[in-house]
C-alpha cells in the first residue's frame, strides 16, 4: 500500500471517527468538562505563584542595593545604629544628588489590620523612611493625595494595601497602639512590593516604637549597576561595620523563592491528582467509543484498512476532546483569575503581600500541554485495543 493510499485511509477513518462524537455527546461532554477542570485549576493555582513572582521581580532594581546587619537574611532580623548608617552614607559607589548621598535609612515593623473581604486581621508592613526616600524609591508615584510630612504622624499607603485592608482610605485615621496616623496619600510603585506597605517618617516611627536611633536597613541608589562591587567591598573592608550588602533584585528573588516554590509544588500536585482522574474519564470515554464501534472497526479492517489508521483516528478523537477541554479550561482560568487581587504571607517578613493573579501565555500553554497529555493517555490504550481485537471476534459482537 502506497503512502498516498495510507494517508487516504487515515483521513477517511479519522473523519468517520470525529463524526460519531455527537452520537456520544454525554460521555464526550463529561471528558471535556473533566479536562477543562484540570486545566482551569492548574493555570489558576500557578497564576498565584506567577503574580507573586511578578510583584517581587518588579520590586528589584539593578541599580539599587540594600544593607543589613551581617548574618541577617531579612529586614526583620537586622538592626543598624546611627553611627553605622552614617558610615554607609559615605561609601563609594552611591549615587549623589544636590541633597546628598542617595541612601535611605529604613525601619520596618508589622501591624495588624482587618481585611476588607473577611474582616480577619492580617500582618501589614509599616515602613519608616529617612531622608531622600523618594529619590531612592524613584518608582513611587503618588496617585491620590500627597506625600507625608516629615516629623508628622502621617502615612501614605500602597494601592495594593489600600485595596486589600480596611481603614486605609485617603483621609482615614490609622490607630496603632497608642498612636494615630492620618492617611494623606496613596501611591503606586510600578507593581512592586512597596504597594503592599504603609510608609511614614522614620523618626516618628522610632519614637512610636521606642527604637532610639536605630534602623533595620539602608536602601541605596548606586551610581550605576557596575558600582555594586566597589560599594560592597568598601563596606566589608571597614572595621567600623558588621554589615552585608545585597543587590535589591537578588534580595527580592530570594524573598519570593519560598512562596513561589510552595505554591508551584502544591499546584502541580493538585493538578496531577485531578489529571489522573481526568485521564481515567478520558479512558472510559474512549473505551466506550471503541465498544460501540467494534463491528464498524472490524468491517473497516476486513475491507483492507490497516491498524495504524484506526489507532490514529481514535487518538485524534481523544485529542480533539482534550483540546476542547483545554481551551475551555484556559478560557475559564483567564476570564476569572487574571488580574484577581489577593494577598498572601511573605514567610521571610511574616507580613502580607498584596498582588494580582497573573495568567500568562506561558501558563496557558502549559495548561494546553496538560490537556494534550491527558488526551494521549486517554486515547492510546483504547486505540491499541481496537487495532488488536480479532476481526472475526469483532464481527460476531452485537
Amino acid at each position: 500500500m502506497g503512502f498516498v493510499s495510507w494517508l487516504s485511509q487515515v483521513g477517511s477513518v479519522t473523519k468517520l471517527s470525529l463524526e460519531t462524537i455527537v452520537e456520544r455527546k454525554g460521555a464526550s461532554a463529561a471528558a471535556v468538562f473533566g479536562i477543562a477542570g484540570v486545566v482551569a485549576v492548574f493555570v489558576a493555582v500557578l497564576s498565584v505563584a506567577e503574580g507573586f513572582r511578578r510583584v517581587m521581580t518588579a520590586s528589584g532594581d539593578p541599580s539599587a542595593a540594600i544593607v543589613m546587619r551581617a548574618g541577617s537574611d531579612t529586614e526583620m532580623m537586622s538592626i543598624l545604629y546611627g553611627t553605622g548608617v552614617r558610615v554607609i552614607d559615605d561609601a563609594p559607589g552611591i549615587a549623589r544628588s544636590a541633597s546628598g548621598p542617595l541612601a535611605c535609612r529604613e525601619l520596618f515593623v508589622v501591624i495588624n489590620l482587618p481585611r476588607r473581604s473577611s474582616g480577619m486581621d492580617a500582618n501589614v508592613p509599616l515602613r519608616g523612611l529617612g531622608a531622600n526616600a523618594f529619590e531612592v524609591h524613584d518608582r513611587v508615584r503618588i496617585v491620590e493625595g500627597r506625600r507625608f510630612t516629615p516629623g508628622c504622624n502621617e502615612v501614605i499607603v500602597g494601592v495594593g494595601a489600600s485595596h486589600e485592608f480596611a481603614g486605609l482610605d485617603l483621609g482615614a485615621e490609622l490607630k496603632v497602639g497608642r498612636n494615630r496616623w492620618r492617611v494623606v496619600g496613596i501611591f503606586t510603585a510600578g507593581g512592586g512590593l512597596p504597594e503592599s506597605e504603609i510608609w511614614t517618617d522614620a523618626v516618628v516611627l522610632q519614637a512610636a516604637y521606642h527604637r532610639g536611633n536605630s534602623f533595620q536597613t539602608v536602601r541605596v541608589k548606586l551610581a550605576s549597576p557596575d558600582s555594586f562591587d566597589a560599594f560592597r567591598d568598601a563596606l566589608l573592608a571597614d572595621p567600623r561595620l558588621t554589615v552585608k550588602a545585597i543587590r535589591l533584585q537578588d534580595y527580592y528573588a530570594e524573598q519570593s523563592r519560598t512562596v513561589q516554590n510552595l505554591i508551584t509544588g502544591l499546584g502541580t500536585l493538585v493538578a496531577a491528582l485531578m489529571g489522573i482522574g481526568a485521564s481515567f474519564g478520558a479512558l472510559n470515554t474512549m473505551y466506550s467509543a471503541v465498544a460501540t464501534r467494534t463491528r464498524e472497526i472490524a468491517t473497516l479492517r476486513a475491507l483492507g484498512f490497516g491498524s495504524a489508521p484506526i489507532v490514529i483516528s481514535i487518538l485524534a478523537e481523544s485529542l480533539v476532546l482534550a483540546s476542547l477541554g483545554g481551551l475551555a479550561g484556559a478560557a475559564v482560568a483567564y476570564g476569572i483569575f487574571d488580574g484577581f487581587r489577593a494577598a498572601t504571607l511573605n514567610w521571610q517578613s511574616f507580613s502580607q503581600v498584596a498582588f494580582a493573579f497573573d495568567v500568562t501565555p506561558a501558563l496557558l500553554a502549559q495548561g494546553g500541554g496538560c490537556a494534550i497529555l491527558i488526551g494521549v493517555i486517554g486515547g492510546l490504550f483504547p486505540a491499541l485495543r481496537a487495532a488488536r481485537i480479532p476481526v472475526a471476534t469483532a464481527l460476531r459482537e452485537t
